[in-house]
């Protein structure tokens, strides 16, 4: 990573990383999941190569952090610490026992330098001996900031390369023309993340997660014909996470919301930035905005779940379901690619999706 970007004012960071992480997130050089466990980055233990009895000396960043009471009378009044310690290879749970080691406040997004050995308590666990913190301006981000797998402009021409070919209505097809000129958002758009951590968690997750809900209601409309509505669907599919690019703090490690997003979330966002796109469209008809607007509200599918409206129309019950269908399948491959290869055939529990996962690639017995 170069110094510059380090000093970068804040007010112009996220366009400084963007386009020192293009390369980073292209076929050109990519510092990806797949270098994990090859030894690529020299010094650095990776989460994915640690096994149980591993003796570990090295750098993760804190994506979570807990303190913890202890059970016995005989420590009332004690705590340890759990953590969630993390780099572009995965996650592993860590835990500090000992209070005197805990003199240094630990946030979330703080690198640390970490002594410890892996032990097994459901699942591999980082029994952590000593740590210290270590300036970011130091770090190499590209250890820390997964990639997608995918070809960042690549999936970008697949998905205007869809809507060129099936938003043919033209009020929709005029929208898509101001996103595309809206150069901000666009970048913003390729970069983001589509999640802090449950899918599509890393630079470039926003633009595949939502190609892949553009893909899955191309199906829908195969399937469904002239119950659908084929132009609203796609521009809904391509604008429903739109809010992601303004929820999340690009200069984070760890993909933490900006206080924007903590306190309207992207549902909110986003339909601003819609509406700031279609004033600029004064004859778009009243009726096809309420529609798309619906459909963007409602995409999360109930309230609980975080949407102010329950999909109450046919394409936007459809776009419910393609998202969902999408954050699940990858929360299913992320869970699955977590696997360490120890042979037990299973992955770790995942507690979001409420299951372990049979992998079927169990070793045969030494």
């Amino acid at each position: 990573m170069s110094k510059g970007r380090h000093s970068t004012p804040y007010h112009n960071i996220f366009m400084a990383i963007f386009f020192n992480r293009q390369e980073l997130c292209s076929g050109k050089t990519k510092f990806s999941r797949k270098d994990r466990g090859r030894g690529f980055f020299l010094g650095k233990q990776f989460v994915s190569d640690l096994k149980i009895g591993t003796y570990v000396q090295s750098q993760f960043v804190v994506i979570d952090i807990r303190e913890v009471s202890f059970s016995s009378p005989a420590r009332n009044g004690e705590y340890f610490l759990r953590l969630l310690l993390g780099d572009i290879s995965g996650t592993i749970k860590g835990v500090i026992w000992d209070p005197s080691l805990m003199r240094e406040k630990i946030k979330v997004n703080d690198v640390l330098f970490v002594t410890g050995e892996v032990k097994e308590y459901y699942g591999l666990q980082l029994i952590i001996s000593s740590y210290s913190k270590v300036d970011k301006e130091t770090i190499n981000r590209s250890h820390f900031q997964p990639c997608s797998l995918r070809d960042t402009e690549e999936m970008w021409q697949s998905l205007t390369g869809i809507v060129k070919q099936d938003v043919t209505e033209e009020n929709l097809s005029r929208l898509m023309a101001i996103f595309y000129n809206e150069a901000e958002i666009v970048n913003k758009f390729k970069l983001s993340p589509a999640a802090k951590i449950i899918h599509h968690n890393y630079l470039g997750g926003l633009l595949e997660h939502t190609l892949e809900v553009v893909e899955i209601c191309r199906h829908i409309c195969h399937l469904y014909g002239s119950q659908v509505d084929r132009s609203l669907l796609i521009t809904a599919a391509v604008f429903h996470d739109i809010g992601k690019i303004e929820e999340y703090d690009p200069d984070s490690l760890t993909f933490e919301q900006t206080d924007k997003g903590r306190l309207l979330g992207h549902i909110s966002i986003g339909l601003d930035i819609i509406r700031k796109m279609l004033e600029k469209l004064p004859l778009f008809p009243e009726d096809l905005k309420m529609k798309l607007e619906h459909m963007i509200i409602s995409h999360h599918g109930e309230r609980e779940w975080g949407s102010p409206e329950v999909p109450q129309t046919f394409n936007a019950f459809a776009l419910f379901h393609a998202d969902l269908l999408s954050a699940r399948l990858k929360q299913f491959q992320q869970a699955m690619e977590k696997n360490r290869g120890a042979g037990a055939g299973w992955t770790e529990w995942d507690r979001f999706l409420g299951r372990r996962i049979y992998t079927g690639n169990r070793c045969p017995a030494e």
